[in-house]
């Protein structure tokens, strides 16, 4: 056993290194006995379409079913779809076969318990149950059922559609999304031109992660080529969103996060919204100027839907698209529904995605920006740089909630470790190009002295 897959928020890595079949059936019946400790009697299960996907599942339902769950298993989703299954069909919880937005060779599981991702600890008890092979015995049950269709009702029914109708392109990168989105949005009237929806776990036409610029580059010459308003992106497993307007800009998940919080505090003044460490300080600002309030948090979903719950937020947000509505929804990350409240919020209005943008603060700020770390140094990094940068008379303030958001007067630095990835992730904001440069180049600078203290 890889102890290293037991990540944050979930359990992921390479899966012909690091999920053999045996070990699959062990993590299948150390969260079946997890799960009916804690008073579950049926769960769902999915997975999404890697090639490695059926195998795992098979593997993962042996371990589940040799405790005494009833297992209904709803095939081939994207993982919202199977985050609304629990709520559908009254389930104790569920688990998602899925590697996400990571390559093709990785894949992994996201659990729930109840109708909530666990997290932290949980994952870990998890991985001492294997080790020590703790488990209950019993006989489960499985069935088969249709999720989709009562997903796609739900979804639907909680929108208040206005009168126009923009053309939009849906890239779902090959993953799981497609099959579902587009349904949904033809259904809802919209013109949707599908690129790369056809399901294929080798992703054969570019990374199923759209937060990386690179990724969204066919959906760009799409939105060009086809005179559409928007293109909508998904990850591999659709509960990241990117948005791309007719200009070719990308809206990066903070800017999304503004035009959503503008819209829903017109319905309800003064709701709270949580966002991210990574995320603009305008979106904040904005929140604010717009009367609502605003609260930063950790980075990673799990992690972002407790926090939500605990201050009775509307909407949530992170930079990687992770947008959770409890606003007319259920306050899970749904790429799909984001999509929809995306089309429901230009069909209400006559000014163009590209004209609400222009609306947005100017920021002089970079997107993700990922420095290679190996996972056995990068949480002490993190620590070192919080260290390091609090005795700088430079800075005003270091912000760890997560990592360290590197408050200068003229703008801010972010580093923290990846919940995901052995990577630290950074970002950048500045009143200047020039603020912005200096603040990078210091921050990096420091990274870069550190690991090689830790690495001699």
């Amino acid at each position: 056993m890889n102890p290293r897959v037991f990540r944050e928020y979930d359990i992921r890595g390479v899966a012909d290194r690091d999920f053999p079949d045996d070990f699959v059936r062990d993590l299948g019946r150390a969260i079946g006995t997890h799960l009916v400790e804690a008073g579950a009697r049926r769960i769902a299960v999915g997975r999404d379409c890697r090639v490695t996907s059926p195998r795992m599942h098979a593997a993962l339902l042996e371990g589940l079913l040799a405790t005494p769950v009833h297992v209904v298993d709803v095939g081939i989703v994207p993982t919202p779809v199977l985050y609304f299954a629990p709520f559908h069909f009254d389930l104790d919880g569920g688990v998602q076969v899925t590697g996400s937005h990571n390559p093709p060779q990785d894949n992994g599981f996201k659990i729930l318990r109840g109708k909530s991702t666990i997290y932290s600890q949980e994952i870990q008890a998890l991985r001492e149950r294997v080790a020590a092979r703790d488990f209950v015995a019993g006989r489960g049950t499985r069935e088969e059922r249709d999720v989709v269709r009562p997903y796609l009702d739900h979804a639907g029914s909680s929108l208040r559609l206005g009168a126009r109708r923009p053309k939009v392109v849906v890239d779902a990168g090959n993953g799981t999304g497609g099959a579902v989105a587009v349904p949904l949005y033809r259904e809802l009237g919209f013109d949707v031109v599908p690129l790369y929806c056809e399901m294929d776990g080798t992703f054969p036409n570019h990374h199923p992660d759209p937060t990386v610029e690179d990724n969204v580059a066919d959906l760009r010459a799409a939105v060009a080529r086809d005179g559409a308003e928007l293109g909508i992106a998904f990850d591999g497993d659709a509960d990241r969103i990117g948005v791309m307007d007719a200009r070719g800009r990308v809206v990066w998940g903070d800017q999304l996060m503004i035009l959503f919080a503008r819209a829903i505090l017109a319905e309800e003044p003064g709701a709270t919204f949580v966002s991210e460490v990574k995320c603009s300080q305008a979106l904040y600002d904005e929140i604010v100027r717009a009367g609502g309030n605003a609260i930063m948090w950790k980075v990673g979903h799990s992690l972002i839907k407790a926090k939500m719950k605990q201050v009775g937020a509307v909407l949530a947000g992170e930079m990687s698209g992770h947008i959770f509505f409890a606003h007319r929804y259920l306050g899970f990350d749904d790429a799909i529904y984001a999509g929809a409240r995306l089309l429901e919020l230009l069909s209400c209005t006559d000014r163009t995605l590209d004209e609400l943008v222009d609306t947005l603060p100017a920021a002089i700020n970079t997107p993700e920006i990922r420095m290679d770390m190996p996972d056995d140094i990068k949480v002490e990094v993190v620590r070192r740089a919080v260290e390091r940068f609090r005795r700088d008379r430079q800075v005003v303030d270091v912000v760890d909630i997560d990592g360290a958001r590197i408050l200068y007067a003229d703008g801010w630095g972010l580093v923290r470790a990846s919940n995901t990835q052995p990577a630290l992730v950074l970002r950048f904001e500045a009143r200047t190009a020039e603020a912005l440069a200096r603040i990078r180049e210091e921050v990096e600078t420091a990274l870069a002295a550190i690991r090689k203290e830790l690495t001699a």
